[in-house]
């Protein structure tokens, strides 16, 4: 096998880690908040996923144009899950919140094989097949602006949680909830507001997957599976641990791909979430116990 093929494998690795980490990063961050490890978050990818579909075919919005619109859409979703249904339905206890997103899950993808049954849909855009030639590769244009818009994505948040006094006030409620009642911050408004940012991540990230992907209502499994390895592989709450083991699992899925055939593909991604659990458990950046 030619070096320039590796080459593209890996390039094109890299450029798909970049979104999978936008998707990390919101199951990270709920992880971080409440910690909990949000079932649904695949769900709502879909959910997400169908919402830029519709706006793409019923408005003629491109994706990337109507991103701001459908992460706008996902962070009321999530708010509003968490304010009237999660939170009230676990009341505090972190079991009955896992139980409660796990529901939130299996109510979402039947709902969606109501509405939109089980059938395959893929989005044409004007640069779904664009191609970019630098030396002897040839570059997705899809995905170089996918992991461009996630990159930066990735930065602003980080800069809202680490330099904002919101972000400061979420990592305050996250890391001791009853001191920070004291100091005046509401908590159960920090988890919404975690909630949603972690839900409008999806809503970014959708709309970046939308041009070289395509939507199922079975399609937040894949990408559930992805990001949990992701999350577990970085550490579980740290955002740059989520961001380096998004690019690792994309190259780990498109050499594995390479090697083994697209169908075998996804196997390493299974393998390599075993290896961190056996050799790391706390993942690269976790702090060890």
């Amino acid at each position: 096998m030619s070096g320039e093929i590796i080459a593209a494998a890996l390039v094109n690795g890299l450029l798909t880690g970049g979104v999978y980490a936008l998707v990390a990063l919101g199951l990270t961050l709920i992880y971080g908040v409440l910690h909990i490890v949000n079932f649904a978050h695949g769900s709502l990818l879909m959910l997400a996923m169908f919402a830029a579909y519709l706006m793409a075919t019923w408005a003629g919005i491109d994706p990337y144009l109507g991103l701001p619109l459908v992460a706008a859409l996902m962070f009321a979703v999530g708010w509003g899950l968490y304010r009237f249904v999660i939170g009230p339905v676990s009341r505090g206890e972190d079991r009955a919140l896992l139980l409660a997103t796990l529901g939130l899950a299996v109510v979402l993808d039947n709902l969606a094989l109501v509405l939109f049954t089980g059938d395959t849909r893929q989005l044409e855009t004007p640069l779904t097949f664009a191609m970019w030639q630098v030396g002897p590769l040839l570059l997705s244009v899809p995905k170089l602006i996918s992991f461009a818009v996630a990159l930066v994505l990735a930065c602003v948040l980080w800069a809202f949680m680490a330099l904002t006094d919101t972000g400061r006030a979420i990592r305050a409620v996250a890391r001791e909830p009853e001191g920070a009642r004291l100091m005046g911050i509401r908590p159960q408004r920090m988890f919404a507001l975690a909630y949603g940012i972690g839900v409008a991540c999806l809503g970014a990230a959708a709309c970046l997957l939308l041009p070289s992907f395509y939507v199922a209502p079975s399609v937040g499994n894949v990408f559930m599976l992805v990001a949990f390895t992701i999350v577990v592989l970085g550490g579980m709450g740290s955002f740059p641990g989520a961001m380096l083991g998004g690019l690792l699992i994309g190259v780990t899925e498109s050499l594995g791909g390479l090697f083994l055939g697209e169908s075998l593909g996804p196997i390493c991604i299974s393998v390599v979430f075993i290896a961190v659990l056996l050799l790391r458990p706390t993942g690269l950046f976790g702090a060890a116990r």
